[in-house]
């Protein structure tokens, strides 16, 4: 029997009815499993057949446990090398999976699902609102850099753009800044090559912003159509959308990690530069918001307040988008909202007129 004895896996043996661990290993001849001690020559001190021992599920990184008749106890952390084993030695059948089917299961997933959907419908939302008030500067401009630095890294390069256009925009720039809530030194435009994400802007929780090359470019000149974009990234920062989405963005990530569980670094990466991706990212109501608020400050600085609408409406023949179709940052571009903002640009240039 000792030339056939294969190894499967090292662990620890726990004697019937004790928690005293020794360092063992499992092996196994046929469907004969076999514990013996590391550095014993004795026999083995636990031995049955695969059919009178009790394998646990997998699950996770959990370590395994096979307990054998006499009451002792298995443990290994190699799960695949168990796994390994029982595909070759367990005869897996229609009756023995409908053994193993526990139609409870299905209750228990249909349960962390319902209640992850409550916790991401009402609970994420009002923490979210708790979180931005209780937020200090200081913590914004931590989770704003950190988003930026993902990005850099990830998919961002330097801007191409020569200085003189940069000091245009950002002369631009400054004049609806300028009559904005928070002022010019509130802001700070950013000017990076977009690559995967084209043309583009966005803002961070700090007052933060950056502008693509490739949205300057598609602007072709129209100095007050990159103005009206900024302002509307403007009143996102305003109004706190930014940060609003970052905690919402963390509440997700964490929400996932809550039911996953250890997901591992591969994971961890993809979860993070998700979280920075949909941190980007607003609802309609926060984008009719921010479009308000373009209207309000091209219109303050002397500006063509309806200026925004020329990128929509560019981005829609440009990329054949339409209707809820959007870009990184959820431009949507419809008809609908592009009628709303010149509306808007009327009803408050009227009102500012003497």
């Amino acid at each position: 029997m000792a030339s056939d004895l294969v190894r499967i896996a090292g662990g620890r043996w726990h004697p019937p009815g004790s928690s005293l661990a020794s360092p063992a290993a499992l092996s196994a001849t046929g469907k004969t499993l076999l514990v013996s001690l590391d550095g014993e020559a004795r026999d083995q001190v636990a031995v049955n057949d695969l059919s009178r021992v009790d394998v646990s599920a997998r699950v996770g990184r959990i370590p395994r446990r096979i307990t054998f008749a006499n009451g002792s106890l298995f443990e290994t952390e190699d799960n695949d090398a168990v796994d390994l084993w029982l595909r070759s030695h367990r005869r897996v059948g229609f009756v023995h999976e409908l053994e193993r089917f526990h139609p409870r299961l299905i209750g228990v997933v249909l349960a962390i699902f319902l209640l992850a959907g409550l916790i991401y419908r009402f609970a994420v939302p009002a923490l979210v609102e708790v979180a931005v008030l209780v937020t200090p500067p200081v913590v914004t401009q931590w989770m704003a850099s950190g988003t930026l630095l993902s990005l850099d890294r990830t998919v961002f390069s330097e801007s191409d753009l020569p200085e003189t256009k940069r000091r245009e925009i950002s002369d631009a720039f400054s004049s609806v800044a300028a009559v904005s809530a928070r002022g010019v030194e509130g802001y700070k435009l950013n000017f990076r090559r977009g690559g995967p994400i084209g043309p583009n802007a966005f803002a961070l929780p700090d007052g933060s912003l950056v502008i693509t090359d490739e949205l300057v470019e598609l602007a072709a000149g129209d100095l007050d159509m990159i103005t009206g974009v900024l302002a509307h990234e403007i009143g996102h920062v305003e109004r706190e959308h930014s940060l609003r989405q970052l905690y919402r963005a963390a509440g997700t990530a964490g929400l996932i990690m809550l039911i996953a569980g250890d997901i591992g670094s591969a994971g961890e990466d993809i979860m993070t530069n998700g979280a920075a991706l949909l941190a980007l990212s607003y609802s309609r109501d926060a984008e009719s918001e921010a479009d308000r608020v373009s209207v309000e400050l091209m219109t303050k600085a002397g500006r063509d307040p309806a200026a925004i609408n020329r990128f929509f409406r560019l981005i829609e023949e440009k990329y054949a988008m339409q209707d809820d179709s959007s870009f990184l940052s959820t431009h949507p571009g419809t008809g609908e909202r592009r009628k709303a903002i010149e509306d808007y640009a009327k009803e408050f240039s009227g009102n500012k007129s003497p």
